[in-house]
């Protein structure tokens, strides 16, 4: 086997998404829908895997990056290492045609790259290929077809103007959210296939700026730290589990998205994470209910980094990082093995909603106090794309105030 090697690259900005609730029968035709369940357990699958690894650390990462990355990938791979990206990735085999779960992910870059005027969400994939490198036209026709994938020769023998191609158009595609990405490139690299996914949203009823205080916030028994807290007094979609042991509330974006804040009571947070996944997400959606709440959450901002591959190899997907990869869809013989997978993700909350400039809202409300729900102890986070019932992104806040992690 030829020493070439392929890079895998997801960067991922700032969303997420809940999971498909049950296929609602009248839309059960629609191609994203019969792959957005399968999405939704490998984000709590994936999750599981960070939380088990890192277990005192903040989370935050985009499944659908990972998703759409290496099912853009399968269009190359055969035998073992399709049938073991597939079923790592959650797809059951006999349930699901290969061409329904490229048709799926088609119709869900369609639906997800909407133009509308509230809300900026974009997913994409680039193939930066060697420009003396051959890749087969059936692969690269299919990339573009269904994961709309841009094809960019690069000098892959001039290392650094190749990284810097790289990190440029990661840049570009992230307004400049996340930066120098790549550090260097294996000389023996031939492929470098990128995944991004910016997401830019404000909140339907946002913060006032000038509400916001300095509070505690309780990472553990021994640790406290000042945060700023931001709080509203307004009705909310709530749902207090009991059976899980965790209050959730829902807050709506502008556009077709929300944010679901997922708080443990103390001491719950490993058996809230342990049921963390498709039942507990469709629980939720059925059982939120309007309440009028003063709502205690802080302003925070987190970027994390991850070398996927240990977590990917834990979900079965091992064969493409070693010498027994077949990827000859892509060369037309078996040359290739992805050498790193790599996933970058920024997430920024705040009075707004996002990043965006700031505004001073005044709102006039009852003078009784309602009850009161405070986020002052760590916390897990979906942000959601209502339309298309995808989880675009997951988040765990152990520490606020810590805003980078490298794994």
């Amino acid at each position: 086997m030829l020493n070439l090697k392929l890079w895998l690259l997801f960067a991922g900005l700032f969303t997420l998404a809940t999971c498909a609730t049950e296929p609602v029968k009248q839309q059960s035709h629609l191609p994203f829908l019969k792959i957005s369940f399968y999405n939704c357990d490998f984000a709590s699958r994936f999750y599981h895997q960070i939380a088990s690894e890192e277990p005192e650390k903040n989370i935050f990462f985009s499944p659908i990056s990972i998703t759409t990355a290496f099912a853009c990938l399968s269009l190359g791979a055969k035998s073992t290492t399709l049938s073991q990206i597939l079923s790592g990735l959650g797809f059951n085999q006999t349930k699901i045609s290969e061409q329904e779960i490229h048709k799926g992910f088609r119709h869900l870059l369609q639906m997800l790259n909407r133009p509308e005027a509230e809300i900026e969400l974009s997913l994409g994939n680039a193939l930066f290929t060697h420009d003396q490198y051959k890749l087969l036209k059936k692969f690269l026709n299919d990339a573009k077809h269904f994961y709309h994938a841009e094809v960019l020769p690069t000098n892959f023998k001039k290392p650094e103007e190749a990284v810097k191609q790289i990190n440029n158009y990661i840049e570009k595609k992230t307004h400049g959210k996340l930066i120098d990405v790549v550090k260097q490139l294996d000389p023996k690299v031939v492929v470098v296939l990128v995944n991004y996914i910016f997401f830019k949203a404000y909140w339907k009823n946002p913060f006032n700026y000038e509400s916001t205080q300095k509070d505690d916030f309780f990472v553990d028994e021994q640790t406290t730290v000042q945060v700023p807290m931001m709080n509203k007094d307004s009705n909310f979609n709530y749902y207090h589990d009991e059976e899980l042991s965790c209050q959730v509330v829902h807050l709506p974006y502008k556009g077709n998205a929300s944010a679901l804040f997922i708080l443990p009571d103390p001491g719950k947070l490993k058996q809230l994470e342990a049921a963390l996944g498709t039942d507990a997400l469709i629980k939720w959606g059925k059982s939120l209910k309007q309440q009028r709440l003063q709502l205690f959450l802080p302003r925070f901002s987190l970027s994390a980094s991850y070398d996927a591959e240990k977590m990917l190899n834990k979900l079965g997907i091992t064969d493409i990082f070693t010498d027994h990869a077949d990827l000859s869809g892509i060369t037309g013989a078996r040359n290739l093995k992805v050498l790193k997978a790599i996933h970058k993700a920024f997430l920024n909350v705040h009075e707004n909603g996002t990043e965006a400039a700031a505004t001073t809202v005044i709102e006039i409300v009852p003078t009784s106090l309602p009850p009161q729900l405070t986020f002052n102890r760590p916390f897990l986070l979906l942000i959601l794309d209502d339309l298309t019932k995808s989880t675009l992104f997951v988040g765990r806040v152990k520490n606020p105030n810590e805003e980078h992690l490298q794994i």
